[in-house]
């Protein structure tokens, strides 16, 4: 059973610095592109920032240069470091991959997401 289980989100001052985790299992994590997705109130989810298996990454440009998208595989984590953060990526952050299965067929795996408030 894919599990993915974020952490590390919480109230933030503009400017301010978070790192957010997603710890990964039920996959063979190193196989898998992996991404962050972020939904405010009120508006549609956003794909935020993508890292592939071979780790490449790719972000929105409303957070390039101030995020960081990484992983361990070796512990079957994803992180996200959100620098010079702003009110407007107040959110709740997801981590995403999608999943192919001979057995399930293909869908979306999510977690349950983790608050990221950013007000002084």
């Amino acid at each position: 059973q894919v599990q993915l289980v974020e952490s590390g989100g919480g109230l933030v001052q503009p400017g301010g610095s978070l790192r957010l985790s997603c710890a990964a299992s039920g996959i063979i994590f190193s196989n898998k592109d992996m991404d962050w997705y972020r939904q405010a109130p009120g508006k549609q989810r956003e794909l935020v920032a993508v890292i592939t298996s071979g780790g490449s990454t790719n972000y929105a440009d409303s957070v390039k240069g101030r995020f960081t998208i990484s992983r361990d595989n070796a512990k079957n984590t994803m992180y996200l470091q959100l620098n010079s953060l702003k009110p407007e990526d107040t959110a709740v952050y997801y981590c995403h991959t999608r999943i192919r299965s001979f057995v399930s067929g293909e869908y979306d795996a999510w977690g349950r997401g983790t608050q990221v408030t950013v007000s002084s």
